[in-house]
């Protein structure tokens, strides 16, 4: 089917203001609290908190996001940072939120060092975003999360109890290739690789 000129401007700038609309509900989201949490200054636990949210407060999510916490502002005009774990949409809210908690309590546990404390900035990604080349750059370790895993480490007979235990059989699983080696590239004038 071919669309006239003026058909096609008509069709193209419907589909524009489908998609602002979209954006601009996807910005601004009336959402409702799911359990009692505080409303935080900035970004993580350790952030001071501005004002308790009890469960079923209304709350407008304003679009900003910092791993996993969002940017919302209350009835009463205060702005502030919940955990994304912590509201929901106002139409499938529910007081009880299981395993929303256990969601937010294994990223409360990768985000220990929060952005109020100083230069380190933890991101989890709990099916939440992916890593970009920014946060692998800015990225530091968390030694007191890496210690607190470290206590759940098992050994060999340990791992061969718990899988009898749950009745679990091992298998041989075959080794991945190893990946070919990556061409080099030409990154000066004359062609030459400058590894120097």
């Amino acid at each position: 089917m071919i669309l006239s000129k003026s058909k096609r401007v008509h069709w193209l700038g419907s589909c524009a203001l489908l998609l602002a609309g979209a954006l601009a509900h996807a910005q601004t989201e009336a959402v409702l609290v799911k359990r009692a949490t505080e409303l935080r200054e900035a970004p993580g636990e350790t952030s001071r908190s501005l004002v308790p949210l009890a469960a079923r407060t209304p709350v407008t999510r304003s679009g900003a996001r910092q791993g996993a916490w969002i940017q919302v502002r209350t009835a009463e005009g205060a702005n502030g940072w919940v955990h994304m774990f912590d509201v929901a949409p106002a139409s499938s809210a529910t007081a009880s939120g299981t395993g929303a908690n256990a969601l937010r309590g294994l990223t409360s546990f990768f985000n220990k060092g929060s952005a109020q404390g100083g230069s380190t900035t933890a991101t989890s990604t709990v099916g939440i975003r992916g890593l970009g080349a920014e946060d692998l750059a800015r990225a530091q370790p968390d030694m007191a999360a890496v210690a607190q895993a470290d206590t759940l480490r098992m050994d060999a007979d340990q791992a061969r109890q718990f899988a009898g235990a749950a009745a679990l059989s091992s298998r041989p699983v075959e080794a991945l290739p190893n990946p070919a080696p990556a061409p080099l590239q030409n990154t000066g004038p004359t062609g030459n690789n400058n590894n120097n």
